[in-house]
């Protein structure tokens, strides 16, 4: 083989080898540009899921009314964004600090699941709480409501009882008397009026001493009085009567007459008597003179 033929060769065998080697070069390089898009890849992921993850911690506070879990639940949104902040300064291929930011964030997620479960766990209490306190509430307003009705029932009652109880007056009639003792015919004879009523029997009233308040009235609604201070309450009020009695009552039907001297001006019209008891007026009659 001449000179020619072995140079030849050489070239082609440096040529071939120079070509491998460019080869292995732009396929290495190749390679490593994939690795760092790789990492890049992995930790912008990692820092969506942290970003992802402090989020989640702002959902959960809404649902907390506990301030101790809110406090604790504070404190690992705080510790979230910081391993946030520690990722984005680590540069892309250290995979070492990468992987322990990862193992972080599974470390993070166990403590989150406990936290949702123990929220799950306050809530169901809550809401169970809340229950039983409708409930309640139901029962005691029901209660209350029972209790307004017996109570309105008795108010009732007992004011039956009273009515019940209260004297009556009927029977009442008037006679404008002249010094005989008679009718007057003309309104200057009168000089006397004699009142008689009953008053009924009545099993249910308080037997005893009673005073019976009569009240004469003129036509003109003033009231015929001897004294401005002969007085009785009525409804809060103080009254003025014309003739006060004191009867003996034992439960039976008894006859009652009293008198009222006329020493007033008279004319004619309509009068009226009322007569009281007990506070309650228990019979009223008018009357006409001419």
């Amino acid at each position: 083989m001449n000179k020619s033929k072995i140079l030849t060769a050489s070239l082609v065998v440096v040529l071939v080898a120079a070509i491998g080697m460019t080869a292995l070069f732009l396929n290495e390089k190749n390679s490593k540009n994939e690795l760092v898009q790789e990492f890049e890849l992995e930790k912008e992921d990692l820092e969506n899921e942290y970003t992802h993850f402090a989020r989640q911690y702002d959902e959960l506070k809404l649902t907390v009314s506990n301030d101790s879990l809110a406090v604790l639940l504070e404190q690992e949104q705080l510790k979230t964004q910081r391993l946030l902040e520690e990722l984005r300064t680590v540069k892309s291929s250290n995979a070492s600090e990468i992987r322990r930011l990862r193992k972080e964030l599974a470390s993070l997620r166990k403590v989150m699941v406990g936290y949702i479960n123990q929220i799950d766990s306050l809530n169901r209490l809550t809401n169970r709480q809340k229950e039983i306190i409708a409930d309640v509430t139901q029962k005691y307003n029901a209660a209350s409501r029972r209790i307004s009705t017996l109570a309105e029932e008795k108010k009732n009652l007992d004011k039956k009882v009273t009515l019940a109880a209260q004297l009556d007056a009927t029977n009442i009639n008037i006679l404008a008397a002249n010094k005989r003792g008679r009718k007057a015919r003309r309104v200057k004879d009168i000089v006397k009026f004699k009142i008689d009523f009953t008053i009924v029997k009545n099993i249910t009233a308080e037997t005893g001493e009673r005073i019976l308040y009569v009240r004469i009235t003129k036509p003109d609604n003033d009231i015929l009085c001897k004294d401005p201070a002969n007085t009785f309450t009525y409804e809060n009020r103080e009254l003025p009567y014309s003739i006060k009695k004191y009867i003996e009552y034992n439960g039976e039907e008894q006859d009652v007459t009293v008198y009222w001297d006329v020493e007033e001006y008279l004319y004619a019209g309509n009068y009226r008597v009322d007569i009281f008891a007990d506070g309650n007026l228990i019979g009223s009659q008018t009357f006409e003179i001419d």
